[in-house]
């Protein structure tokens, strides 16, 4: 009987014990090594490489450094604006038709420009910057804080999605829109279960309502405080906030990109 021909083919010895692991001895010898041999070859060079593509270090170097670059920029933006915010804060006046307990000031302005320009998450990250820096002067044991971030938030979140996902005026225009709203509802569930009550503790509720009745003459109540004087108060408010943002943004975004 004539021996079969030895085939040599010249392995490394990954390869070899790769051979050893996977398949039996016997497979090893004669003609049927070439055809696992060549099974190996198409894996190891084009049938797994969609599984593990080669990646390019530099290029995923890049993509880190940009997004650290990307990250302390925005951060420093958003504590700048946050500043502003604070500052802002200090700088408020009542209308003479709400009660005067109720003041109107643009501290929220910096947070939607920030949502506008950066994303929501920096918008409300502005709002809750400007309310912990706020704690340090607080007079409501930060229950005022947590209000107005609540309130704030209510405005900036929706107007900041919405713009997010159609970047022209029409977009601007109704995420303000549904926020003025959202800010609305919130500022009168605020007042009605937190803010009042906790300024009762200080004001009997008659003098609040007294103090609402003489720029309302409808207030007779804290529903009707929070009806005619609360909410209208926020839409006031929110509708010179988001002209004042319209009015700004433009001319300050080239600043924050």
């Amino acid at each position: 009987m004539i021996p079969e021909p030895t085939v040599i083919v010249w392995m490394g010895e990954e390869t070899f014990q790769f051979f050893e692991l996977m398949v039996p001895e016997v497979v090893l010898q004669g003609p049927f090594f070439l055809f696992f041999f060549e099974i190996y070859q198409y894996l190891r060079k084009d049938g797994l490489e969609w599984v593990y593509p080669k990646r390019d270090i530099r290029e995923e170097n890049k993509m880190i450094s940009q997004k650290k670059k990307y990250s302390v920029n925005t951060m420093t933006k958003v504590s700048i604006l946050s500043v502003i915010a604070f500052i802002v804060m200090f700088i408020e006046a009542p209308i003479f038709i709400f009660p005067g307990f109720l003041k109107i000031d643009l501290s929220d302005v910096p947070a939607l420009i920030a949502g506008f320009s950066l994303g929501p998450a920096a918008g409300i990250a502005v709002e809750l910057l400007k309310n912990l820096l706020h704690l340090l002067r607080t007079s409501t044991g930060g229950v005022g804080e947590v209000a107005n971030f609540v309130i704030g938030a209510a405005l900036v979140a929706p107007a900041a999605i919405v713009y997010s996902r159609k970047k022209d005026r029409i977009g601007a225009l109704t995420g303000l829109s549904i926020g003025i709203v959202a800010m609305s509802i919130v500022g009168a569930l605020a007042n009605y279960f937190v803010l009042i009550p906790f300024y009762q503790n200080f004001m009997p509720l008659d003098a609040i309502i007294g103090m609402s009745a003489a720029a309302n003459g409808a207030i007779v109540d804290i529903k009707t405080l929070i009806l005619y004087g609360i909410i209208p108060f926020n839409l006031f408010k929110g509708l010179v906030v988001a002209v004042v943002t319209m009015l700004l943004y433009k001319r300050i975004s080239p600043l924050l990109k």
